[in-house]
């Protein structure tokens, strides 16, 4: 592999979950130019729809989002291939989320269909061990048919002693824990943060200076900003729309810029990537970019290119991004991914 390219490892569903993808694809990523160019599958496991990185070794984890759950790793080798590590089960349903905390010492992820949060311990080389806890969420929201019981999406880990957020789609909830590294099982902090009845809380996305958060309703399309204080509790600021398109507007993923200036949330049913500048109180949308599929599923956010994975469309498209006005503009050709669902740098 040339010092001028790197390896993106693309994540997906297989059959057992009703996709066409056969495992992990990996690609190499020209920095210049944002072309992928597909190296095959180098994993062949059950629906790994998302993947995380350890921030110091080279290994790559992946949920394999099955009624019984299991979150698997693998050595990172030349070319993006992958060298398993193994598996270890969840203890909960449709595992759709993971992540390592910073210092790489414990990974966590996230149940959906089981409405939990399971911590796995990691050893010196990034290896899981036994899971050391399962924390199990309580209660619904008004929602009949998505919100009849707890139903975890995400995870995310705080920077440095921060607390892990737990984001809830069925109990319209984020869930505040520390780790307790000795033992590896979370303390639950107090009050949960809880959300408009029947937002449906997906996916948020941290700002870089450490103080505010934007969090996605899966369930009424919403983006609501979020003041994070020193010790982890969540003050609302604004809410505004996902997208200004009519129909069925369901947002999945979001993330910050790494210039903190600019918010992206893809919008699945009308097929669209929402800018917002972040300059003011309230996120101001100034730009809906059509992805040219209906179900942007993920993205990432890679140098000055953006990369859409759209599961039903069966591709990622490659956009580059403006440097002045944070704008998307497409390049090149959509790359062909069966059922893609997450795409890691």
């Amino acid at each position: 592999m040339s010092a001028q390219s790197e390896v993106v490892h693309i994540g997906g569903y297989t059959a057992q979950s009703g996709g066409r993808g056969s495992g992990i694809v990996a690609a190499r990523r020209d920095p210049v130019t944002g072309e992928l160019t597909p190296l095959g599958t180098v994993a062949v496991t059950p629906s790994p729809s998302f993947l995380a990185r350890h921030p110091t070794q080279p290994v790559l984890y992946a949920v394999n989002e099955l009624k019984d759950g299991e979150i698997s790793a693998w050595r990172v080798g030349a070319d993006g291939a992958l060298d398993p590590l193994g598996s270890r089960p969840t203890g909960g349903a449709e595992p759709c989320h993971l992540a390592v905390l910073p210092d790489g010492g414990h990974l966590v992820a996230a149940n959906y269909g089981g409405g939990s949060v399971a911590v796995f311990p990691l050893d010196a080389q990034g290896v899981p061990g036994e899971r050391s806890d399962l924390v199990v969420h309580e209660g619904h929201g008004p929602d009949p048919e998505r919100q009849e019981q707890a139903h975890t999406h995400m995870v995310s880990p705080g920077p440095g002693r921060g607390p892990l957020l737990a984001v809830d789609l069925g109990t319209d909830s984020v869930y505040r824990y520390d780790l307790d590294a000795a033992t590896g099982r979370l303390v639950p902090r107090a009050p949960r943060v809880r959300t408009a009845p029947g937002t449906g809380p997906r996916h948020l996305a941290r700002h870089p200076d450490g103080r505010r958060c934007y969090l996605v309703g899966e369930l009424d399309g919403s983006v609501t900003a979020y003041e994070l204080s020193d010790d982890g509790a969540l003050h609302q600021r604004a809410r505004v729309e996902a997208s200004e398109r009519s129909g069925h507007v369901q947002p999945s993923e979001v993330a910050v810029g790494p210039d903190g200036r600019f918010l992206y949330v893809a919008n699945r049913g009308v097929g669209t990537i929402a800018v917002f500048a972040l300059a003011g109180e309230s996120p101001e949308l100034v730009a809906e970019v059509d992805t040219d599929g209906e179900w942007p599923r993920h993205f990432a956010l890679i140098g000055e290119h953006l990369y859409v994975a759209d599961e039903r469309a069966d591709m990622v498209r490659i956009f580059r991004l403006d440097a002045d006005t944070g704008v998307p503009e497409p390049v090149g050709e959509p790359v062909p991914v069966p059922s893609p669902t997450c795409v890691l740098p």
